[in-house]
């Protein structure tokens, strides 16, 4: 595992601040799944659950059971598999924001009109998830196959995500809903090993410094559980935002925009019945 310093040189602001959590929001954070009612939910489902799929087969993944702790030596995960999951798994987790930002984007310009505030709440994703990949690089080194795994499944992914958006950016958001669904329960298992004490070396490890400053963590709550429950409360918040998001036309405005446009365009699209789940 990575050593990492408590007094790394940061700039003090970051274009895109991150909202501070309470302590009570992110203790009730809860996995949480959409059904699949339609053939373009059903789609992205089993995308989902193919890639999971994969990236356990990659990572080794397996964790204890709640009834019986006794796991495959070679599927147990360590801190060093759950670090490596992490940046594998936050590593892809950056590219659909970005995809969908971009294009959005280029097709504000090429038609010359807004874009209903959906750009920003995108970039604004990719930027998090970027974050989350910076501060678990701080506790471990990847490998060289490591990278050239992230690598490839970059490129892969970045085509098809790509691809895929212009085709039907509904099923792509719904896609990425499900995507943070498996997210929230990845770390959720991650949180519960570590009470449970199969995580003995992060239980007297901080958080790097880069984390303190980017969620605001108050002083008494900085350790290593702490940052599990952090992201996973960001990986929530995504997968709420992309669910809804799936759930509208692209014309829509969006309702995690600045407040002004929230009260113009949230009780137009309740009035639709849009925004229900």
């Amino acid at each position: 595992m990575r050593q990492h310093s408590t007094s790394t040189h940061l700039a003090q602001k970051s274009s895109w601040t991150h909202p501070i959590y309470t302590k009570k929001q992110i203790l009730d954070v809860q996995t949480a799944h959409r059904k699949a009612s339609s053939w373009q939910d059903r789609v992205a489902l089993s995308t989902v659950k193919v890639l999971r799929w994969g990236m356990d087969f990659v990572t080794g993944y397996g964790t204890y059971s709640p009834i019986s702790i006794s796991v495959p030596k070679t599927r147990t995960m360590t801190e060093q598999k759950w670090l490596t999951r992490f940046i594998f798994l936050e590593s892809v987790a950056g590219v659909p924001g970005m995809v969908a930002g971009m294009l959005r984007h280029l097709k504000s310009i090429r038609m010359m009109r807004r874009d209903h505030g959906w750009i920003e709440t995108l970039l604004e994703e990719a930027y998090n998830e970027r974050m989350h990949l910076l501060t678990f690089l701080k506790l471990a080194e990847p490998t060289w196959t490591m990278r050239c795994m992230v690598l490839g499944a970059q490129w892969v992914f970045f085509s098809g995500f790509s691809l895929a958006y212009l085709i039907s950016p509904q099923i792509c958001h719904r896609f990425v809903g499900y995507l943070e669904e498996e997210a929230v329960i990845t770390y959720s298992k991650a949180i519960k090993d570590f009470d449970d004490g199969h995580l003995p070396l992060w239980e007297k490890l901080e958080a790097p410094e880069m984390a303190i400053k980017y969620w605001q963590m108050p002083e008494n709550n900085r350790c290593m559980r702490s940052l599990l429950l952090y992201v996973r409360a960001d990986e929530a918040n995504h997968r709420d935002v992309n669910h809804t998001l799936g759930n509208l036309n692209q014309t829509d405005p969006n309702p995690f925009a600045a407040k002004p446009k929230i009260e113009i365009g949230l009780p137009q699209l309740q009035q639709n019945g849009r925004v229900k789940d």
